[in-house]
């Protein structure tokens, strides 16, 4: 099928050329294919006429010695440092920096390195306390261990401009006695700083000079040939999630036809809308949905094999246990991959197992092992992909902090799991926009395709503002 040939060629076009969950014999294959793919290079900022570049250095391994500050400190180097501030909300004491005249048109790049005297391992987050109005917003997340230096990166916006504020640090864990900070860097960047890096990047990574010869029939040169090049489609997936009200709806056909080259189906494929009864499967909307992306040209995404969420695992599979659930779980994936066998680009195959545990509860730790084993012996082509929310929406998360969804990815890999993508759903309130930066930083050092799989900002904002806050990191 034409389709089994576009993701040969994407896989040999995309692929990433190292990764440290991926087996040597497997980094070709990887296809990063879908809604939003933010390729994370893991480059040195480069000197300018504009300013600072932005640093996107990030590091996931916890270390014997802190690494030297990023920026040389940035505006910390003059910032006032206390020992032994308290925070309201948990009663602790920290150490903190106390920071002047902050503009609400900047935005701040943040980094350090953490280590903790207490427990084994502790969440610690990075808070901005602006003292006019007396309000607090997280700007950064680690995991932090007691014996090594975790690195810590994040960054904020204000709403508006604050005389005085601190930037101090909280544990959630009532053990942790003392936080310790080294190599701490606070970098302002200006509206135009943001927007030049983000056009750099998009020259470097997302465009390349071409060299083009014109002949006759003879071969010659011909001198002076005037070329045309007309785009036809597009190398970049951009797509959109699709839903059985697509069908027979022409406007809606068109709206899509004409935006993306991607889809992913909102509900259709996911078990409780397949087998509603047990061994009373269903595909016949998904098998239109797919026909449909098909006929355009575009690809689609699986969403998804596993949900870990009990409120969305179909009512029958929750009254199983035991071998029951295991031929259940058995039977959805040999159904689901046999059918759709090189059609899908890509797999969820457990959705928000950093929130939830719904199978591995019921079948023991391996599950999800056995989950991504069974599936990538059915699909060997598809990308799998582990998938959940908050990762890079929210700063307050800890079940989904950067250094927990690594975590986690890493735990899996030991097991003998091979990851070739990280799903981050992108469910937006406004969105911190050097946060986000900072996020995929971090999920960056794994060197594996990064999709935001299921991206959409709060009804809450009108639909203007509701468009505004994305672009700035789209590179």
């Amino acid at each position: 099928m034409e389709i089994g040939k576009k993701r040969k060629e994407a896989a040999a076009a995309l692929s990433p050329s190292s990764s440290p969950l991926l087996p040597a014999d497997r980094k070709a294959l990887v296809t990063p294919l879908i809604l939003l793919l933010l390729i994370v290079l893991l480059a040195r900022p480069a000197a300018s006429s504009d300013g600072v570049r932005y640093d996107y250095r990030a590091y996931t391994e916890c270390k014997s010695h802190p690494e030297p500050a990023l920026y040389n400190g940035g505006i910390l180097r003059w910032a006032n440092k206390v020992t032994d501030y308290r925070t309201e909300d948990d009663g602790n004491y920290s150490p903190a920096f106390v920071l002047y005249n902050m503009s609400a048109a900047t935005v701040y790049s943040f980094s350090c390195w953490v280590k903790i005297d207490g427990p084994t391992t502790a969440h610690v987050k990075a808070k901005i306390l602006t003292l006019a109005n007396a309000a607090s917003q997280c700007l950064g997340t680690a995991l932090v261990r007691n014996d090594c230096w975790s690195f810590l990166k994040g960054g904020f916006t204000l709403n508006s401009a604050s005389e005085t504020s601190v930037l101090y640090f909280q544990t959630a864990s009532p053990n942790a006695s003392t936080i310790s900070i080294r190599s701490a860097s606070l970098q302002p960047f200006s509206p135009e700083q943001w927007n030049r890096h983000r056009e750099d990047r998009i020259q470097l990574n997302r465009k390349r000079f071409v060299n083009v010869h014109v002949a006759d029939s003879n071969g010659s040169r011909v001198v002076g040939a005037k070329v045309a090049v007309h785009q036809i489609t597009r190398d970049f997936p951009f797509g959109s999630a699709i839903s059985r009200t697509i069908l027979g709806n022409k406007l809606y056909q068109e709206w899509f036809n004409k935006r993306f080259n991607a889809a992913v189906f909102e509900n259709e494929l996911k078990w409780y809308a397949t087998e509603p009864y047990p061994g009373k499967e269903d595909y016949t909307v998904a098998d239109q949905l797919l026909q449909f992306v098909q006929a355009n040209d575009a690809v689609a995404r699986g969403h998804n094999i596993f949900w870990e969420d009990p409120k969305y695992t179909p009512a029958w599979v929750k009254n199983l246990t035991g071998s029951q659930l295991r031929a259940a779980v058995s039977s959805r994936i040999e159904s689901l991959l046999s059918r759709y066998k090189g059609d899908f680009v890509h797999w969820d195959v457990s959705n928000e197992m950093l929130h939830f545990d719904f199978y591995e509860n019921r079948l023991g730790g391996n599950a999800t092992v056995d989950f991504f084993d069974t599936a990538k012996r059915a699909d060997p082509l598809a990308t799998l992909f582990l998938n959940d929310f908050n990762v890079v929406e929210v700063c307050d998360d800890l079940s989904s902090s950067a250094d927990s969804y690594v975590s986690r990815l890493r735990q899996l890999a030991d097991g003998g799991v091979t990851f070739e993508g990280i799903g981050l759903e992108g469910h937006f309130g406004k969105p911190n926009i050097p946060y986000v930066r900072a996020v995929l930083d971090k999920l960056g050092t794994l060197r594996l395709p990064i999709w935001l799989t299921e991206i959409d900002i709060s009804s809450s904002f009108d639909p203007k503002t509701q468009g505004l806050p994305i672009h700035p990191w789209m590179a």
